[in-house]
């Protein structure tokens, strides 16, 4: 995280004092970087760039969808790929070419469809026969044409959390490599279908390349065989998952170490090159969706202290941020740094940091060694620029957090904090 450090004790996000941002805006407080999240866009895109291979880099809406980091990917020339109808009208309204849009999903609706189809965007992924004749069938009724790319389910462990695997037998993504050869084949003899690449999402959070590296040694095998029977395979849809640090993002004498089960985490364009190096004999334009890499380190989530609690067995920092403002720790069991906004030595002590919400699994953190916290300090917690606001809900009638987008000496209110007025249950 380049764009946020430690100087003389104090958290800054980019040339900003996170203390005061926090004061200005209230907590809890979403703050991302610009600078950030445009490093890591030209960190993945410069080796493709460099690589000469025909490409389209789409930004995974879902990670993030604030309004003004989409504008600001658009304008790089990412493309979008989108998860459902509402995330087509956000890559459209906010300057997304029809031509760099991908459909992904193993649900989208009849509507969901017809409106892709109508905005003529540039691919569908497909994760199943029926949903391709479905496609067909609506594609034939409005007199355009459909192109899809056809997801396969490999069955390579990425060797990430099995809530975000995808690329199993056991996972509902894709299509079973035993049933692939015919689904190509009963697609190209569908009306108003053509079947223009192959799609591989293997998962996210993959921090070792062995696992790209395997998926594209499949790939290239099948498209062989998918070539043998006459189906012109142009484009490979890699998908993304390309896996980010979380512990030991922010490391200070006041800070404890984290001890971190990955040996390494691999560079982004360590990553892409190493997938390039093997693409590149197959000829085919390249796909890519990153999400989470651009944007998860590039936010920070800042919350205060309310009360200390020391119950039986350990003490709990109450805070002003619960699940509801940021879902992962609950929802995967998914670790965040936190770290104080302002460094005292004070010593280490283990608490469980928890939020205000009427739920066990209300914590931001649990077990955690931290400088000794005391009501009104301020935290941030890191990386979760992505999958943070995106998965935050009113739960409890909780108002979602404020928005800041901060850009050396300039900063942003990107989204307002909600008002109670707006709560309608």
């Amino acid at each position: 995280m380049n764009h946020f450090y430690f100087k003389d004790n104090h958290l800054y996000a980019e040339n900003f004092l996170v203390e005061d941002l926090a004061k200005e805006f209230g907590t809890p407080l979403y703050i991302y970087s610009k600078n950030q999240i445009l490093k890591n866009y030209r960190e993945i895109n410069q080796p493709l760039v460099n690589s000469k291979l025909d490409f389209i880099n789409c930004y995974a809406i879902k990670a993030n969808s604030n309004p003004e980091i989409l504008k600001l990917l658009a304008e790089e020339g990412a493309g979008a790929e989108v998860a459902s109808g509402g995330e087509l009208y956000l890559a459209l309204k906010f300057g997304y070419l029809r031509n760099k849009i991908t459909f992904t999903g193993v649900g989208k609706t009849d509507e969901e469809i017809e409106y892709a189809l109508r905005e003529n965007i540039f691919n569908f992924t497909v994760e199943s026969l029926q949903e391709i004749k479905v496609i067909s069938e609506i594609a034939h009724k409005l007199g355009v044409i459909a192109r899809i790319s056809i997801r396969v389910n490999p069955d390579i462990d990425a060797k990430t959390h099995p809530y975000i695997t995808t690329g199993m037998k056991e996972n509902k993504f894709g299509i079973d490599s035993k049933d692939i050869m015919e689904v190509f084949k009963t697609a190209n003899g569908l009306p108003n279908i053509d079947v223009i690449g192959i799609h591989s999402h293997i998962g996210s959070q993959i921090t070792e390349v062995n696992p790209y590296i395997e998926a594209v040694k499949y790939l290239g095998e099948l498209i062989q065989k998918v070539e043998k029977i006459g189906i012109n395979i142009r484009y490979i849809n890699f998908g993304g998952g390309f896996g980010v640090q979380y512990k030991n993002i922010l490391t200070h004498r006041y800070i404890p170490t984290e001890e971190d089960e990955t040996s390494r985490y691999s560079p982004l364009g360590e990553h892409v090159e190493s997938v390039i190096k093997m693409l590149s004999a197959y000829n085919k334009k390249l796909v890519i969706e990153p999400g989470r890499s651009l944007v998860a380190n590039a936010g920070i989530l800042v919350g205060k202290v309310l009360y200390t609690k020391q119950g039986e067995v350990k003490k709990f920092i109450i805070t002003d941020t619960g699940m509801n403002d940021l879902m992962r720790p609950c929802l995967y069991q998914a670790y965040h740094q936190v770290v104080p906004t302002t460094l005292k030595d004070t010593g280490f002590e283990t608490v469980d940091i928890v939020g205000p919400v009427c739920e066990t699994s209300d914590f931001l953190a649990t077990k955690r060694s931290i400088q000794v916290m005391e009501r009104g300090d301020r935290f941030a917690v890191l990386t979760t620029g992505a999958y943070g606001y995106s998965l935050s809900s009113n739960y409890n009638a909780r108002l979602r957090p404020a928005e800041v987008l901060v850009d050396g000496d300039k900063h942003y209110l990107i989204r307002e904090r909600e008002k109670v007025e707006e709560l309608h249950y």
